[in-house]
Formats: structure tokens, C-alpha cells, sequence
């Protein structure tokens, strides 16, 4: 992969790499535990103290990769690994600053002493060098920071839980970073905020490979979102063909289970606009998440139509039944929802474009040389990778379902864009009739396992919308048959 790529996002793809390599010629048994030996040969680190310690990290992002517990089995006792997507590697966890709040040389030794004042526990004393905090008394309550007229005291929160807009992030005992799954939406924002690479996602990558080697039939659905993402010339179409190269038996674009999502939402908006009531979409997991954790009072009001990617894999098992089908895309929260076997017709595996990277690496296979195919879906479809593109499509829907009202939509862009358009809801002061959350920036296109710049893959996006707005969402539905196809949740 011709990619320029930071030092965490390296590691973790020449693991992805290795794995996926041995897997396919079917030796990782044999060689998993020469893997770290293999990406930190000789005796010079590359990232860390040492090279044992680098290696470490190596063997358990291994384990990870193969959707193990990153600890060996002696030690899960220690830290088990729950069900949560989003998993912390503990040998990788480290070099982050203990002591939040610290003194830094700015400060003048005042006469006022506002940060000493300040501090309900007792931890700060004024010495001859300056103020001192006493870290064993210190509650990182922040009021100091906040008192100190020189702005001398630093807030080194650790970026991993800076990061993380739903405080799902702690410390342990042993300082180690810990996710509290009752709270983490899987949104995957933390993954790229650690500076050493400490925070991952599980990855189901042996699993699929196996059933390729074994002849099942493994059917690939590629999300609208990952237009461009291999390249600024390479389509869905090209990725299909690739996917086949692969070894999956059949490859069919999410975008057409967005076709399906919006005119199906159309139908619940126009009820809910006859009984005066707001709707939320339901198609980003990671929004449907912080719903359902964090806003559980909205619940009621969240569209009951499935997903695209669920809209899509009952498409598929409609004909294929048995069929083992995996969505493709940029998205980590995605894993999370294809584990709710509540879903009927649910996806049976996720992959990120991180890991189908590494897959194609191991293979030889270059989404760039392959040949283009028809698209399954309108632009409409295709919008959902974007801010804003589930609201266009669904207001479009309700038009060519004969609704000739006006109807407004509030588009929310990121994690604190949903959470103050969700306390908007909450308040009742909403004025638009629906309320459309994505939690990445820039909707799907920007997820955290994006191997694409957003400049590249907004202008792929653009590519594929522009100018078709004659598209006709019902046509296309028509034209595959999907009126068979139960789209509701229950």
C-alpha cells in the first residue's frame, strides 16, 4: 500500500498484513508467534524503549487481530476482554502523563495565590520555586487551571480520554486506559487519538479468510463510503471486481440497502409529521448508540427502519440464505452492530478498509487495475456516505411518495454536533422534523478506518452525486425487487 501512514496506523497494518498473509496460505498457526520477529527484526527499536517491548505489542495486537484477547490466556483474569469493539492493547498503553495537572514555569509565586485558594483538597502549597501539587491529594478538578491568572498550570489530560466525548474513558489502578462499554458508542474516535497506537478495534479477519479457504459462500457488501478511499479513480464497481479476486463469491454496494433505508424512513417521516411528532435517523450506529446509552428518553422517537448495511444483507439472503455476508467500510461501530443478534437478517462479519487493505496487500491485489461494473443504486444510495446525504435521500423518497409538504432537516456532524442537537430534542424545542447524526466528521467518508485523505474521497463523493438528482429511489427499489424485503427493525 503506496500510503504515507503515522507510525501507530504502520504497526498496525503490517500486523493486519502478516496475518492476513499467513491465513491465506494457511500457516498462521505455524508462524504467529514469529510475526513479531518478523515486523521487529535485529536489535534497534523503531517506536519504543526497546525491541522487547515492541515486540510485545506486536504479539498482542496479533491476538487482537485474530479477535483474541490482546493478553495472553493467564492473564485475561487481570483485564478479560469484554464484547466491546474498541479494545485497549495494555502493553502499548503507556508514556501518557500521569499527573493531569502540572506546574508549569510560568507560574510567579503571586502573592494572591488563586490556585491555592482554589483547591478544595488541600494539594497545592506555594514553595520557593513556585506552587507545588501534591499529586496524592490532587483530584484533577481542574479549578486551579482555571484560577491561575498566568495560565501556569497545563491540563495534560491524556488525548485518548480528551477524545472521547462521552466519557467512556478511565484510568485503572495501573494507569492503564480502560473503557467503560456501558458508555463507549464504538465511534473509534480514540483509535486515532493515542499517540502510541494503544487503543484498537477487534478484527474478524482469520474468520473470513477461513471461510473463503473453505469454499463458503462469503458475499462482500461495500459501503457507500469507501468511493475513493483506494484511490481517487477507484469506484465501488472496481472494488467489487476486486473483492472477487479476493476469493468472496459476490460483492453488492450498501448503497442499494440506502435506497431501501430512505424510502422506508420517508413513509415513518410522513407519519410522524401527520401526528406532529420529531424522528431521528437510524442508519450511523455509533449515533444510534449514544441514543440508546447516553439520551434513552429519545429512544422512542428513533426511525424503526433498519440500516442500510441490514436493508442490504436481507437483499442478499433473500436468494442466498446461507450465504455469509460481510459489510466493508471505514466504519468501527459497524462491528458493534452486526453483534446484535436482536437484528434479524443482521450482517455475520464487519471489516474495516484498514483491514481489506492489508488483505489485498497480502494477496497481491490492486482495486486500481480492476474492472468497473454497473452501479446497484442511485446517487441517493450513494449520498449516505456524507453529512447531510440520509435527510436528501429521504426527503426525495418522501416526494416520490406523493408528500408535497415542506419538510426540514437539522443535520448533526460529529459527536458534540449530536449531542447538542439530541439536547435540542430532548428540550423540545426542535423546530425541524427530523434530525439526521452522524458522528464522524463528515458523516461515514471520515470514519476512523479511513485509508483516504477527506479532500480525496469528499471529491470521489461528489463525483458520483453530481448532477443526479433525477434519480428515482422507487425505480431502482422496483427494479430489484426489494418490496419483498421486511425493512423494519422488529
Amino acid at each position: 500500500m503506496n500510503r504515507k501512514l503515522a507510525d501507530t496506523k504502520q504497526m498496525k497494518y503490517e500486523v493486519l498484513r502478516s496475518v492476513s498473509k499467513y491465513a491465506f496460505e494457511g500457516t498462521l498457526s505455524e508462524h504467529v508467534e514469529n510475526i513479531p520477529f518478523e515486523i521487529i527484526p535485529g536489535t534497534t527499536p523503531r517506536f519504543r524503549c526497546c525491541v522487547y517491548k515492541e515486540r510485545e505489542i506486536i504479539r498482542q495486537r496479533v491476538r487482537l487481530a485474530m479477535n483474541r484477547n490482546p493478553l495472553p490466556d493467564h492473564n485475561v483474569e487481570h483485564r478479560p476482554m469484554d464484547n466491546n469493539i474498541i479494545q485497549v492493547i495494555p502493553a502499548a498503553c503507556e508514556g501518557c502523563p500521569i499527573n493531569r495537572f502540572q506546574v508549569t514555569e510560568n507560574c510567579q509565586k503571586c502573592m494572591q495565590k488563586s490556585c491555592v485558594m482554589a483547591c478544595p483538597f488541600g494539594a497545592i502549597t506555594i514553595t520557593g520555586r513556585g506552587a507545588y501539587i501534591d499529586q496524592t491529594k490532587c483530584r484533577e478538578c481542574g479549578k486551579c487551571a482555571a484560577a491561575c491568572p498566568y495560565h501556569a498550570i497545563a491540563d495534560l489530560m491524556r488525548p485518548c480520554k480528551r477524545s472521547c466525548q462521552v466519557n467512556a474513558i478511565s484510568m485503572d489502578e495501573s494507569k492503564l486506559a480502560v473503557i467503560d462499554s456501558e458508555k463507549c458508542i464504538n465511534c473509534g474516535v480514540c483509535t486515532n487519538a493515542c499517540p502510541f497506537g494503544a487503543i484498537s478495534d477487534r478484527s474478524d479477519i482469520y474468520n473470513i479468510i477461513t471461510r473463503i479457504k473453505n469454499g463458503e459462500t462469503v458475499i462482500g457488501i461495500p459501503a457507500p463510503s469507501v468511493e475513493g478511499q483506494f484511490g481517487p479513480d477507484v469506484t465501488v464497481g472496481k472494488l467489487k471486481t476486486a473483492l472477487k479476486k479476493l476469493g468472496f463469491a459476490d460483492a453488492v454496494e450498501v448503497a442499494l440497502g440506502g435506497d431501501a433505508v430512505a424510502f422506508n424512513e420517508a413513509k415513518e417521516l410522513i407519519e410522524a409529521i401527520e401526528e406532529e411528532r420529531k424522528m431521528t435517523t437510524s442508519c450511523c450506529p455509533a449515533f444510534v448508540n449514544l441514543i440508546k446509552k447516553h439520551y434513552p428518553d429519545l429512544a422512542p422517537l428513533m426511525s424503526n427502519t433498519v440500516s442500510p448495511m441490514v436493508a442490504t444483507v436481507r437483499y442478499i439472503k433473500r436468494t442466498n440464505p446461507n450465504a455469509f455476508v460481510v459489510f466493508i467500510g471505514p466504519c468501527m461501530a459497524k462491528k458493534g452492530e452486526a453483534l446484535n443478534k436482536e437484528i434479524e437478517g443482521n450482517a455475520d462479519s464487519v471489516i474495516t478498509l484498514e483491514e481489506l487493505a492489508a488483505m489485498f496487500d497480502a494477496r497481491g491485489i490492486d482495486p486500481s487495475e480492476c474492472e468497473d461494473c454497473e452501479p446497484d443504486a442511485t446517487s441517493y444510495g450513494r449520498r449516505f456516505s456524507g453529512s447531510g446525504g440520509v435527510a436528501a435521500s429521504v426527503i426525495k423518497s418522501a416526494k416520490e411518495l406523493g408528500f408535497n409538504g415542506e419538510i426540514k432537516a437539522k443535520t448533526c456532524n460529529g459527536v458534540n454536533e449530536c449531542k447538542v442537537g439530541l439536547a435540542i430534542l430532548k428540550s423540545g424545542k426542535l423546530s425541524e422534523d427530523i434530525l439526521e447524526g452522524m458522528i464522524c466528521d463528515s458523516g461515514c467518508i471520515g470514519g476512523p478506518a479511513k485509508i483516504a485523505s477527506l479532500a480525496q474521497l469528499k471529491a470521489a463523493r461528489l463525483a458520483k452525486i453530481k448532477d443526479r438528482d433525477d434519480d428515482s429511489i422507487s425505480e431502482n427499489l422496483n427494479e430489484h425487487s426489494y418490496e419483498t424485503i421486511a425493512m423494519n427493525r422488529e
